[in-house]
């Protein structure tokens, strides 16, 4: 808490110091007193003010701040409300003077003070505002700051009032087009041994859009008025693993993650179970761990899956050299080398990779059906090895389409599609 005079208290301070010094030297003992009370009653505002400090004691106020919606995507505004709540008289005495302003980071805010509506009644403030999450991450909003004057105005001061919230910002995503038979076609039940039941016990869902309407179970459908798709058949697609290569430049790291995003969620949204692989997902900063693997994720799940596949990628964050990109990525490949990824799509957004990198994504595509958009740079150098990368993932037997951070995800999303017609 921080306390200080107001103007009116610093003159009143100023004027003190005179009368006093003008009393002694005239040798006036009313203008000594006079001098003496103007002092006493600042000392006294300061003091009665650190003792009516309303976010200590027992009749402290109270503050509840809730987000919704919390999560939210880059680029979405999310709305905030802050209550503040005094539980008997002496609190509401202490809510009914107060002034109140809201922290928040500047990826929330943008830098410019908040606009809010506040709502008073005698035992609560409500203070209601939007914010506008500008970047992926997470995000401190609060602790409140309350501002307060005495009652003569001669002292104002300042404490914070509850604690901080966290908003966490998921990358924002765009809705690709379902892959459908271009890029997984049949389910290879061979491959993966999955019994194929009889159709009078599969079991059945409702149809989502993007399912294929073969595999419509037209009588159970006509029986129920809607229609219904044999949710057996959809766990005969084979798993995805989404590789993520995020480069040192923040700009085109949040384009990544966004493009890897979208391109999970559009598998997950098909029927597949997906995984992120590559760029410390699923590690934590303390562990040291340069790549990593998440578990599988399947849209049985419900909306949960969506949302915890997107929790994955609020923490990622760039490389800070070109050394610490390439291996991030190697590890990230030898990681899929070794782990039971036949039969498995692979889908990466990769940007330039080393001649080690580039060997050992080559040898993922001996075991696994792999897609890559291979993200350029404007640099010469940078332009060069992502056409070297191309080159060697395409004589892997990779699909491969070219592509440039800030580009619109849905046409590198078709361009890498027909890479594969």
């Amino acid at each position: 808490m921080s306390l200080r005079p107001t103007p009116r208290g610093w003159a009143l301070l100023a004027g003190a110091v005179v009368t006093f010094q003008l009393g002694v030297w005239l040798g006036s003992i009313d203008l000594v007193r006079i001098g003496l009370l103007l002092t006493a009653l600042v000392v006294t505002a300061l003091l009665v003010a650190l003792l009516r400090d309303p976010a200590r004691g027992r009749r402290r106020l109270d503050v509840v701040r809730s987000v919704a919606p919390n999560p939210v995507h880059a680029g979405e505004e999310t709305q905030v409300r802050v209550e503040v709540v005094a539980s008997d008289g002496a609190g509401r005495a202490r809510l009914a003077g107060l002034r109140l302003a809201e922290q928040a980071a500047v990826e929330l805010s943008g830098g410019r003070p908040l606009r809010a509506r506040v709502a008073r009644t005698p035992d609560r403030v409500t203070v209601r505002y939007p914010v506008r999450a500008a970047q992926r991450g997470r995000w401190p909003l609060g602790p409140l700051v309350v501002t307060r004057t005495d009652v003569f105005g001669v002292v104002r001061a300042r404490s914070t009032l509850g604690g901080e919230s966290e908003v966490a910002v998921w990358p924002a995503v765009s809705a690709l087009p379902a892959p459908a038979d271009v890029l997984v076609g049949e389910p290879d039940r061979v491959a993966l041994g999955a019994r194929t039941p009889s159709t009078d016990d599969a079991n059945l869902r409702d149809y989502r859009e993007g399912d294929d309407l073969r595999r419509v179970h037209w009588r159970s459908s006509a029986r129920r008025g809607a229609l219904l798709v044999r949710s057996d058949e959809r766990a005969g697609l084979r798993p995805v693993s989404v590789l993520v290569d995020l480069p040192v430049r923040s700009s085109a790291a949040e384009w990544t993650v966004s493009m890897a995003a979208s391109m999970a969620l559009a598998m997950l949204d098909g029927g597949h179970r997906v995984r992120l692989v590559g760029s410390a997902v699923g590690a934590r900063p303390q562990d040291g761990l340069r790549g990593g693997a998440t578990p599988f994720l399947h849209a049985t799940a419900g909306t949960g899956a969506r949302a915890g596949l997107l929790d994955l990628t609020v923490d990622l964050e760039a490389p800070r050299t070109q050394q610490e990109a390439d291996a991030r990525l190697l590890d990230a490949a030898h990681l899929l080398d070794t782990s039971d990824a036949a039969g498995q799509i692979v889908l990466a957004v990769l940007g330039p990779a080393s001649h080690a990198a580039r060997g050992a994504l080559a040898h993922i595509g001996d075991a696994t059906q792999g897609w890559a958009l291979v993200r350029g740079d404007a640099r010469g150098l940078d332009a060069n090895e992502a056409h070297h990368t191309a080159q060697a993932l395409r004589r892997a037997g990779w699909r491969v389409a070219a592509a440039e951070a800030g580009e619109d995800p849905v046409a590198c999303w078709l361009r890498l599609l027909g890479a594969g017609r």
